[in-house]
């Protein structure tokens, strides 16, 4: 069942990432989506388009930890017409055996019943301490 009620489309694709749903995965973004990425960091830009959000942002995200080791809880979310705020934590092992525990916020908008836009803040100095360790993850100002 389908549904386009944003809160729902939103939480349906955290569960489905937690669950590692590849299809729901893909199916929960407008072909033309974007997911800013803020910071300076290796990931961090303007993702544009389905394919490149869920192959090039999220599937090289997952290289990153040990496979099953990553453990998504949603906390909350907070629902306004056609956005939804979504509040998680991310747990993980990396394969660089480091621990990974980040509280992160998105801000999606929701339209048709898929997900068109995301803004997403974490702890890049976490991120970038625990995912990037050995790569110069300060790029110059204007590079995003």
């Amino acid at each position: 069942m389908t549904t386009s009620d944003p809160r729902t489309v939103v939480i349906r694709y955290v569960e489905a990432v937690r669950d590692g749903d590849a299809d729901v995965i893909h199916d929960s973004f407008t072909e033309d989506a974007t997911w800013h990425y803020p910071g300076d960091l290796p990931v961090s830009k303007v993702w544009r388009g389905r394919d490149e959000i869920v192959n090039e942002f999220l599937g090289s995200m997952g290289t990153v930890f040990v496979p099953g080791t990553v453990d998504i809880e949603l906390v909350s979310t907070i629902a306004e017409g056609d956005r939804v705020v979504a509040e998680w934590t991310s747990r993980a092992t990396t394969v660089r055996g480091a621990t990974y525990d980040n509280r992160c916020i998105g801000i999606y908008t929701v339209r048709g019943g898929k997900i068109a836009s995301v803004i997403e803040y974490a702890d890049t100095q976490h991120v970038a301490a625990t995912l990037f360790p050995d790569e110069d993850a300060h790029r110059a100002a204007g590079t995003e």
